[in-house]
């Protein structure tokens, strides 16, 4: 696996900077310890960049779920117009970094990416919606994988997220090394059996699409393929899906096992099945069998090694 650093944005206080409202930060050690040795950071703190204080009164949302507005909680001052500004700005400059993905500080009513509290001008819940720097970051970044640092806490969703940003990472490689339509069919082949386990549904559709690249023009084709990549991505690997794709792989050996080695393969793949074991497992010992067999195949396939063993993500999917 190409191990060049990811670049993803982040919100500056879960790297440990004290920019929040009351001096403090929000340190996150998965993300810098863990993630970091793979991640290069840029850092984000919308209320500083756009000119306020640290410490500062604290904001929350308010009005319309789909325009709130930025007020302090306390003495009510507006900041919605300076927050706007700022981001249209930011979300323009970030074009140019290239990046692969943004972790958002949960809940902040700017950088919250959902389920932010949205109030009346009473101060009563009404809703919830996005942070305005997170909002404008998604309408200007529809595909870039985007998460929040508590919704990362939950196995299933973190091996998600950063299975989407090695992929946005390999297409960013891909393109800048290859134009061609050969290319495309070469990068999609390596990414089959990932996309089965997210989503049969836009496996066949990518399939079509790479079969019949005479129907688009070129970048057209290349759009619409990223496109339908990274929403399939966003679907969760199942353990239903997740099984049906190792017993896809197992189909290789039928041919080349003994009676035992069948067995026994079989037997992992339904004691992950049955949640008796993690993926890792059958991973594993499939990958021992692509190493015997020299299956060239599924030696290219990025679903059997999408990210560094070293993050342990299938250890607890």
């Amino acid at each position: 696996m190409n191990r060049e650093k990811i670049k993803l944005g982040i919100s500056s206080c879960l790297l440990g900077n004290k920019v929040r409202y009351d001096g403090g930060h929000k340190l996150d050690h998965f993300l810098t310890d863990t993630l970091g040795a793979y991640v290069d950071w840029v850092s984000v703190c919308p209320e500083v960049e756009s000119g306020l204080s640290v410490p500062r009164e604290a904001m929350h949302l308010v009005g319309d779920p789909e325009a709130p507005r930025l007020v302090t909680i306390r003495s009510g001052v507006d900041h919605s117009s300076r927050m706007r500004r700022w981001a249209d700005k930011k979300v323009t400059a970030l074009a140019a970094e290239d990046l692969c993905g943004f972790v958002f500080k949960s809940r902040s009513p700017s950088s919250g990416m959902r389920g932010v509290k949205i109030y009346s001008q009473e101060g009563m819940p009404v809703g919830t919606g996005s942070g305005i720097f997170a909002k404008a970051f998604q309408d200007r970044f529809p595909l870039l994988p985007v998460e929040d640092e508590g919704r990362l806490h939950d196995p299933a969703l973190r091996e998600n997220f950063i299975e989407r940003i090695f992929v946005y990472k390999r297409w960013q490689e891909f393109r800048s090394l290859d134009k061609t339509v050969a290319g495309l069919v070469l990068f999609h082949t390596c990414q089959k059996l990932l996309i089965m386990a997210h989503s049969p549904k836009h496996y066949s559709a990518l399939g079509k699409l790479v079969a019949n690249p005479k129907k688009y023009r070129r970048e057209e084709l290349f759009e619409r393929y990223l496109t339908t990549l990274m929403e399939g991505l966003q679907f969760l690997a199942t353990v239903k899906k997740n099984t049906n794709v190792l017993q896809h792989i197992a189909g290789y050996f039928k041919q080349l096992l003994s009676t035992d080695e069948k067995q026994e393969l079989q037997n992992v793949i339904e004691n992950y099945h049955q949640g008796l074991v993690p993926l890792i497992v059958p991973i594993t010992l499939l990958q021992h069998y692509v190493r015997n067999f020299n299956t060239e195949y599924l030696k290219q396939q990025i679903y059997l090694n999408p990210h560094p063993l070293e993050l342990m993500l299938r250890n607890h999917v």
